[in-house]
């Protein structure tokens, strides 16, 4: 068939994106000579008639309204380049298009390949264009395409050869055996390729590739821990210090009958736990062989009734994948956190992160050679993670980025994730003779092959270049699927046992299933042809699951699945040979036993010495106190970092109990992140609180593990939390040990610290995660333990850090420390538990644990929110206020306690004052803010333009139908990437009425024919039409709410809306995708769905370039719609947005037209309430601040506002009026 091409730019006013990189590249690269940037997606399609793709053009492809379709490139004379991804790689823009178009036409799904096309203006020399290609390029992804349309876009996937047996291994020295660990370049050491020559030998055979290849994976650190299990034979420490907490640890092992045991990193990391649930400080522990991620029991208090759930929690890194290729990587990160958790049956509800990094603000040229830079590896990173997060439907409650030189050796990239479940939900056995398993989601494709050994080897430029196969592609939207089905408790209780495709893919995932397998790999789902049986066995593709069923409940649990748009395929048999065998193409290439694989390869030995703490470096440097608070606050580790942290979604679900900002200008950092259980059927104020502690300046291992420790926990209970119902996990992230006993001596003495501190706060580490490849060449990353901290509450008695009001005393909570800034652990204790006691006695009002900038930064930080300001007391040292403090908290009370130092007052003016000097904050405050800008930009220059406020005359009557309902039925459809359907329904639930969610299934031509029928008649039986909110089809190709037009651009469908809104009187609500997709039909401001035209509205990419979240001040201008009906104009509520594209962009006169006819339902408004363009207020940069609309009738209303997410103690540290009643309107529509 024909290729058809076509090239997609956005007009002038709407090139965001080309905006942001031509920016980026004249500051990064210093290319003052380039004057302009043109972007150009090229699409091409096949399998599709010229008719389809002519329409396609500008409705999948591109919007009239803001974009420009070229059949050709125009002519130029500028520099042009276009890049594409490599092949395998999932490209979600071209998978969308497919799918959209598939959506639209009924018909079998098109090919769509797709590429980026760069056009340059300005003079640029040769080098120059090679160093913009480098920048743009990152050839571990993606490469050059070529500008020739091509005859095809079929590929010829040649059939792989047979697997290969590696003849004459048994017979290989020593040098041989060296040879073969080179070329084939696995992570293992000749210790474990010589074990495995002695296994074979013993099975009389030479080994296939794939089982040595399977082997290297099994044994890899990333999935086998082999350095936290290597065994120190003889240990010396020179501080006495922490030689005597190694002490106290042999002295446990004996305590919990491990003493024969060998001594391990793993047992010292593991031991504390242990040692608490003998001593019976661990009663809430969950506990089972399979082992998913941390677990918890809890009481969850729903309506007054106490249900038993499991609360689940669990850290992930993906260090080696995001340091060569940040978005994928960083993507891939939090999907694997997501899927532990979600194999144990819990519903992921909320994520953290933290990072670290050097300093992205260097110069591009002072990257070292094999390196991306850090500026590319940190965006990259972020747009990574939040769009994954952002997408699946996940709240990202705190975002932390460290900064610290040693991170240029290795990033760090950390997912912490909270899940939670009702306990009869999970249902745990023991596999059986006969039971099958099941795949479920995505399919299998090269990209991840050799992920767990890549991320367990230390890298030098030269091996970066060869990782590209190692990175994992992360689809959200698959994910979600995943968690809907497991939500679904019919589902959940039929699985016996459950694991998630990560490192090791087919060989692991299953593999750990059971002792005794038979794997067909031929029935393993392919994303394309040519794949052999080693990648099919260790392809680390992602959004799979592997569930272990009966056999009888095969067939009912697959229906379940292709209820929620889910592939399932049964792959494998539980067996009783004792062995794991894989099939492919009839022939067994791995047949292996389990004794073997579960030994974990050679035993290891290693010596371990603990040298003592370098003395700290006293600075001469003197510096007046105003100059160090301004040293202080533009610190990286302690500057503002909200141009990062309002990309993430922190509001999806609508459980969020502390946004990432508080105050009326949420500028306070909240130090934890706190949510409400996300249940069903009911309403619940319980809430889960997660806090991190760790600081790289803390040079000592056993000191930073101490106070790591010691601050997470602090910051828990400084939230809310109880120590007594606290529970940790840890993240250690070291250099590359190799066999030098001082580098082994760094994770030693900091597990020995962080063992001490459990004992000592009585808060076991149930988790955890090691990743103990840091290194790159002669660079390290920084001694790294990252504690997690988990806790519940009533979310009434949450707390956060923002002072309230002036007039308040401020104290100091500080426990004792050592010589060597050691935190005395009694005294933390002491410290922790008063401070719980105060809390609990109402008797604070906001509390701040120090962190790197000290008292200074605690005291700055808590006076953003509410732009309250302090004077200290006086009689304390300068360095005082700068110093650090391990664990000390400092608290906002009406009186001072008894024992607590007195160190401020708060007072109105945004000041503080010291030693009888007053300092505006305001300066300060704008350092602080703007530090990283160049690299996170959260604020854009305000045109001067005027905004107009429109205001419509109070209605006093509402249209109604002319048949009531006691009960109306709410539909609402779900599309691949839909994710705020939870929220919306419960929000119509909570009003009165009755809800149906209805998931669109487009796997095949037959189910799209099956949806639009099935959707057709229920629409013609609802009363309400819901377009929920998200990320249908990831806004992909280009543009949100594309997958939703074409759904409903059907004839069929498009007839039952008629249907409902023109004869039935019903009612429609679009909100945020939902509003996309509606301005996109035309069903507002029009009230009927019509073709798009270049001057129609739309709404389109948010002028800063990125993802926006956060609480906007919105004002309701008309309320003649029915949805309004309990609004008065004028009102101003505090509203969640999230989204990337909420720009509303329409003709000036269309705009006077609508404020006329009352269509105008709402806009954005600043601190004064009047409607602003400036980006704080108006995130999107709406045209006249449009928030809302509707259509004439005023039936349909949308809105990029998520008025759902709202109810009882949600986003308590921002003030205002946060619920709009739109759902009880449209209720009383009907009823009333």
């Amino acid at each position: 068939m024909a290729v058809y091409r076509v090239f997609i730019e956005k007009k002038r006013p709407y090139a965001v994106e080309a905006d942001g990189v031509l920016a980026d590249l004249r500051s990064a690269l210093g290319l003052e000579s380039l004057t302009g940037l043109r972007i150009f997606n090229r699409y091409d399609a096949e399998r599709i008639s010229p008719e389809d793709f002519a329409a396609a053009r500008m409705t999948v492809f591109g919007e009239p309204q803001v974009d420009l379709a070229w059949d050709r490139l125009p002519e130029t004379d500028g520099f042009l380049f276009a890049v594409e991804y490599l092949p395998g790689q999932y490209d979600q823009r071209a998978d969308s298009a497919a799918q959209c178009i598939q959506l639209q036409t009924q018909k079998e799904r098109p090919l769509i390949r797709c590429a980026r096309v760069y056009l340059f203006e300005g003079g640029l020399t040769d080098s120059q264009r090679e160093e913009v290609r480098r920048y743009l390029i990152n050839p571990v992804e993606s490469r050059e395409a070529s500008l020739e349309l091509p005859a095809t876009l079929e590929t010829d996937y040649p059939a792989p050869p047979d697997v290969a047996v590696l003849e004459g291994f048994l017979e290989m020295d020593e040098d041989a055996l060296e040879g073969m660990l080179s070329r084939y370049g696995l992570a293992m050491d000749l210790d474990d390729l010589k074990f495995c020559q002695d296994y074979f030998k013993g099975e009389g055979r030479c080994p296939t590739f794939t089982e040595l290849k399977l082997i290297d994976t099994y044994w890899s650190d990333h999935c086998r821990h082999t350095t936290f299990s290597t065994e120190l034979d003889h240990v010396q420490i020179e501080s006495p210090a922490v030689r005597q907490s190694y002490k106290r640890y042999l002295e446990l092992r004996a305590e919990v009958g491990r003493a024969s045991r060998p001594v391990t990193l793993m047992d010292l990391a593991t031991i504390g736990a242990k040692v608490l649930k003998k001593r019976g400080m661990l009663p809430d522990l969950d506990e089972s062989e399979e082992i998913n991620a941390c677990s918890v029991k809890i009481t969850v208090d729903i309506g007054g009734r106490d249900e038993q759930w499991l609360l689940m929690f669990k850290n992930e890194t993906h260090n080696h994948p995001t340091e060569i290729e940040p978005f994928g990587g960083a993507a891939t990160c939090l999907g694997g956190a997501i899927r532990d958790p979600l194999s144990g049956r819990s519903y992921v509800y909320q994520a953290m992160r933290v990072t670290g990094a050097a300093d992205p603000l260097k110069p591009i040229s002072e990257t070292i050679p094999g390196k991306l830079p850090q500026r590319k590896i940190v965006t990259g990173a972020a747009a990574g993670y939040s769009s994954y997060g952002n997408q699946i439907g996940l709240a990202t409650g705190l975002v932390r980025e460290i900064y610290h030189p040693g991170y240029v050796a290795k990033r760090m990239e950390i997912g912490a994730v909270i899940a939670a479940a009702p306990a009869e939900n999970v249902v745990r056995a023991a596999p059986e003779l006969g039971d099958v398993i099941v795949l479920l989601g995505g399919k299998t494709g090269r990209d991840g092959c050799g992920g767990a050994t890549g991320s367990s080897k230390a890298h030098s430029a030269e091996s970066l270049t060869e990782c590209g196969a190692e990175v994992q592609k992360g689809n959200a939207p698959e994910e979600r699927k995943l968690q809907r089905l497991f939500r679904n408790p019919e589902a959940a209780r039929m699985i016996k046992r459950c694991n998630d495709f990560g490192a090791g893919g087919v060989s692991v995932a299953i593999g750990e299933l059971a002792d005794s397998l038979d794997i067909d790999l031929d029935a393993v789902p392919k994303k394309y042809e040519g794949l052999d049986g080693t990648e099919l066995a260790i392809s680390e593709s992602q959004e799979r699951m592997a569930v272990v069923l009966d056999e009888e409940k095969v067939a009912r649990f697959l229906e379940l699945a292709a209820t929620e748009n889910l592939q399932g395929t049964p792959v494998a048999k539980v067996t009783a040979t004792g062995r794991m065998r894989m099939v492919w193409r009839g022939k067994t290439i791995v047949d292996l036993s389990r004794e073997f694989l579960g030994s974990n390869g050679a035993p290891k030995h290693v010596c371990v010495r603990v040298t003592a703490p370098a003395a700290a470096l006293s600075s001469s440097e003197f510096l007046s106190f105003g100059e160090r608070l301004r040293r202080t606050v533009t610190d990286l580790n302690v500057c503002s970092q909200k141009g990062l942290v309002e990309r993430f979604d922190s509001s999806i679900g609508g459980n969020t109990v502390l946004s990432p900002f508080g105050g009326r200008w949420q500028e306070t950092p909240a130090q934890a992140m706190a949510a409400k259980i996300p249940v069903t059927g009911g309403e619940t104020n319980t809430a889960s609180i997660m806090a991190y502690g760790f600081d790289p300046t803390i040079t000592d291992p056993y000191a930073s593990a101490v106070t790591a420790v010691s601050e997470s926990i602090a910051k828990v209970v400084a939230a809310g939390g109880s120590r007594k119902r606290c529970w940790l996990s840890f993240q250690e992230y070291f250099e590359r040990l190799r066999r030098d006993e001082t580098r082994w001596g760094k994770p030693l003495a900091s597990l020995l610290g962080a063992l001490d501190a459990q004992l000592a706060l009585e808060c076991g580490a149930i988790g955890g995660k090691d990743s103990m490849s840091g290194s790159f060449e002669h660079i390290d990353v920084p001694p790294t333990l990252v504690s997690f901290a988990v806790s519940t509450a009533d979310a009434a008695n949450i707390l956060s850090p923002e002072f309230e009001r002036a007039g308040s005393q401020i104290g100091l909570m500080m426990p004792a420390v050592d010589q060597n800034g050691v935190p005395d652990l009694d005294s933390v204790r002491q410290m922790i538990d008063g401070l719980e006691k105060l809390i609990a006695g109402h008797r604070v009002r906001a509390a701040w644990v120090c962190e790197a900038g000290g008292i200074a930064e605690g005291l700055f930080k808590m006076s953003l929110g509410n732009r309250i300001g302090v004077t200290l007391c006086d009689g304390f040292s300068d360095d005082f206020w700068f110093e650090r403090h391990p664990a000390a908290v400092i608290i906002s009370c009406d009186e001072i306690p008894a024992g607590v130092i007195k160190i401020a007052e708060t007072v109105d003016s945004f000041t503080l004052t010291h030693a009888g000097r007053t300092y505006d904050l305001a300066g300060y405050f704008e350092d602080y803010a703007n530090r990283l800008a160049p690299v996170y930009p959260y604020r854009l220059p305000t045109p001067k333009t005027a905004v107009p406020a429109f205001t419509d005359e109070n209605a006093s009557s509402w249209p109604s139908p002319a048949v009531k309902t006691a009960k109306p039925r709410v539909l609402l459809p779900v599309f691949a990437g839909t994710n705020c359907e939870y929220d919306t329904a419960r929000a119509f639930e909570r009003a009165g009425a009755e809800t149906e969610t209805f998931i669109v299934r487009n796997l095949s031509a037959a189910d799209i024919e099956w949806s639009a029928r099935e959707f057709e008649r229920l629409i013609r039986g609802c009363n309400i039409i819901a377009v929920p909110g998200g990320f249908s089809g990831g806004d992909e190709p280009e543009g949100s709410g594309k997958f939703i037009t074409a759904f409903f651009r059907n004839p069929r469908i498009g007839d039952a809306v008629a249907d409902l809104m023109e004869r039935r009187d019903g009612l429609m609500l679009g909100i945020c995708n939902g509003f996309q997709a509606l301005v996109k039909l035309g069903l507002v401001p029009y009230g009927k769905i019509v073709e798009p035209t270049g001057s129609a509205p739309t709404l389109t990419f948010n002028r800063i370039g990125r993802h926006q979240s956060k609480l906007v001040a919105t004002r309701i201008c008309s309320n003649r719609s029915p949805w309004l009906m309990y609004e008065k104009v004028g009102d101003i509520h505090m509203i969640p947005v999230s989204h990337g594209e909420g720009r509303f962009v329409a003709e000036p006169a269309l705009i006077e037209q609508l404020a006329k006819s009352g269509q105008i339902a709402a806009q954005y408004v600043g601190p004064d309430g009047c409607p602003t363009l400036d980006t704080e207020y108006n995130p999107n940069f709406s045209d006249c601040a449009i928030e809302a609309i509707t259509s004439p009738d005023g039936r349909i209303l949308a809105k990029m506002g998520h008025s759902e997410r709202c109810g009882a103690f949600v986003h308590k540290n921002i003030p205002g009026a946060k619920e709009q009643k739109l759902f009880l309107g449209a209720v009383h529509y009907f009823t009333k």
